[in-house]
């Protein structure tokens, strides 16, 4: 009697659709939470003003559909009531894990932001600009960067009948 294919022990079949929809494996940060010192300047702006690393963070993440001034004026506004906007920045943090495959849950991105939200920060902003996003210039400013790219890649000349 044979196994099924399912059964332990047996070689998953790569065209198999079970195969195919298994889900990525996580990856680690590209930096540690405490590895703020590696950008300094990105280290002195979010402790001064997280609102402006966060602000950059969630334009990046949510692709454009929210603009750095009203993500960081929001954090400001949830800071000034409750004293604390790692309500609401710990939830960038579990989108961006999510959209880059990161390590963590959901409850540790809470933890992480409660107890060290500008190492938080530090770490989201270092880990999007490791990815090459150029955090200085916005959404908007990455997709033109990356037109003008595309845009310059030289084309093949034409191919020229051959005549006799």
């Amino acid at each position: 009697m044979s196994l099924p294919p399912t059964s332990q022990g047996a070689q998953p079949h790569h065209n198999h659709p079970a195969a195919a929809a298994s889900p990525m494996p996580e990856t680690e940060w590209s930096t540690g939470l405490f590895d703020c010192f590696s950008d300094l300047k990105n280290c002195f702006i979010t402790c001064l003003c997280p609102c402006i690393t966060f602000g950059q963070i969630a334009e990046v993440v949510d692709k454009g559909a929210t603009s750095c001034g009203a993500s960081g004026a929001l954090y400001s506004l949830i800071y000034c009531l409750l004293g604390c906007g790692c309500i609401y920045s710990c939830v960038y943090r579990t989108k961006m894990r999510q959209q880059y495959k990161l390590k963590g849950t959901p409850f540790l991105d809470f933890l992480t932001h409660c107890c060290c939200e500008t190492c938080a920060l530090c770490q989201e902003h270092r880990e999007l600009q490791n990815r090459g996003f150029d955090m200085l210039i916005g959404w908007e400013g990455i997709v033109e960067r990356g037109k003008e790219a595309v845009a310059r890649v030289p084309t093949a000349p034409a191919v020229q009948p051959m005549t006799r």
